[in-house]
């Protein structure tokens, strides 16, 4: 079965983007000793919150896309890293690529799956 180079790519890089922010957010909130950094550090997490919640979402899609060659899977994971960065404007530099990838890989998978019926037949 033939499956998508620029999905798994874009999984890859979503996967260690969203480990890396989420393991950045607990580190950033655990070494604050003062009550008022604790606080400022809480707020920023809390705005990235949503953030975090799309990249998650579109990484566990993109992975359901690349396994599955689920067009729909690698739409809706393009569309939520598109919206990610429309969320947190200020890391939308880190999910562009993913971006990209996904739906590039949603644009590859109509011939793949045309190519993969075919053998099956």
């Amino acid at each position: 079965m033939i499956r998508s180079k620029s999905l798994l790519a874009a999984a890859i890089l979503g996967s260690v983007y969203a480990v890396y922010i989420v393991y950045y957010c607990f580190d950033a909130l655990s070494r604050q000793t003062e009550t008022s950094a604790a606080v400022g550090t809480g707020i920023a997490i809390a705005l990235m919150t949503p953030h975090i919640i799309c990249v998650t979402l579109a990484v566990i899609f993109n992975w359901i896309g690349w396994s599955g060659n689920l067009r729909w899977a690698a739409l809706a994971s393009g569309i939520l890293y598109a919206v990610s960065a429309v969320i947190f404007l200020l890391y939308a530099p880190f999910v562009l690529v993913q971006t990209i990838l996904a739906f590039v890989g949603f644009a590859q998978l109509r011939k793949i799956n045309e190519i993969n019926h075919a053998g099956n037949s």
